[in-house]
């Protein structure tokens, strides 16, 4: 009777053991895939957020250019401009700037900032 208890605990060491063989070559493997998709699936989403912030970008300065453009010639046409007036192109020409703005901007804020102040 001991002898049979021997072999049944020695079949079920056995068998964990083999368990445990499985689980090293199989499940960490799993495990590593698992893990490495996530790393992809992150970095694919914050690419795809960087672009889409690259667009807004892009957006929110050509409305500020096209913003800018209007008043230029709207003030220009006029041939002065208000203080008031004055602050608000300063402020839309800021903000185009800071996002990179060319030089178109910067040409119609400089002739702007010329026209004469009432």
């Amino acid at each position: 009777m001991l002898y049979w208890y021997y072999r049944k605990v020695t079949k079920l060491l056995q068998g964990d053991y083999n368990m445990l063989q499985f689980i090293i070559n199989y499940w960490i493997e799993i495990f590593f895939t698992i893990i490495t998709s996530m790393v992809v699936a992150i970095y694919k989403y914050v690419k795809y957020k960087f672009k889409e912030q690259d667009i807004i970008k892009e957006g929110v300065q050509a409305i500020l250019h096209d913003r800018l453009y209007q008043c230029g010639r709207y003030y220009i046409d006029r041939g002065h401009i208000t203080l008031e007036e004055l602050h608000n192109v300063e402020y839309l020409y800021n903000a185009y700037h800071n996002l990179g703005g060319n030089s178109t901007g910067t040409e119609i804020f400089e002739r702007i900032k010329n026209l004469c102040i009432k």
